[in-house]
C-alpha cells in the first residue's frame, strides 16, 4: 500500500499556519481542528516547519504561559521529514520510527499535497494485514 492510498481514504486536507502566528493561536487551531500538528508555510506555500502539540507543551513547560505569545517560527520543528505519494506505508512508518516523529507532510513536485500521521499509517497497515489474513482463510477453506 502507498501513501497515496492513505490520502485518498482520509482526504488531502492539511491545516497550516504562518510562522508569525502566536503559540496561543496555534494551540487554539490544534484544538479546534482536532489535529496533532500544523504545517507552517511561507507566503509562497513552501514548508518552513511543523508545529506539533509536543512542541507547544515543551515550550510551555520550559517557559510557562508567557511562551504563548512567542511565534510559531521560534518553536516549530524546522527539520521536516516528508513523504511522497508513491512511497510505501512501510517506508513512511520506518521514517517516523527512526526520526521519532508522528506526522509526515506529503509532497508532490515540491508542493504540499497532504499530511499523514502515524495513526493513519498504522490503521492502513492493519487493514492490509487483515485483508491478507482473510484471503488466506478463504483460500484454505476452498481447498
Amino acid at each position: 500500500m502507498l501513501i497515496a492510498h492513505v490520502l485518498r481514504d482520509k482526504g488531502a486536507a492539511v491545516h497550516t499556519l504562518a510562522a508569525d502566528a502566536t503559540l496561543e493561536h496555534a494551540a487554539r487551531e490544534l484544538h479546534d481542528r482536532r489535529v496533532g500538528a500544523l504545517v507552517v508555510l511561507d507566503g509562497e506555500g513552501a514548508i518552513l516547519g511543523v508545529l506539533s502539540e509536543r512542541d507547544v507543551i515543551r515550550e510551555v513547560a520550559r517557559r510557562g504561559a508567557a511562551s504563548l505569545q512567542d511565534t510559531v517560527g521560534a518553536v516549530m520543528t524546522r527539520e521536516v521529514h516528508t513523504a511522497l505519494m508513491d512511497e510505501s506505508i512501510d517506508d513512511g512508518l520506518g521514517r517516523m520510527t527512526d526520526r521519532r516523529v508522528r506526522h509526515l507532510p506529503v509532497v508532490e513536485a515540491g508542493r504540499l499535497v497532504g499530511i499523514v500521521s502515524i495513526g493513519d499509517l498504522v490503521k492502513h497497515r492493519i487493514m492490509a494485514v487483515e485483508a491478507e489474513a482473510a484471503a488466506m482463510q478463504a483460500y484454505i477453506a476452498a481447498q
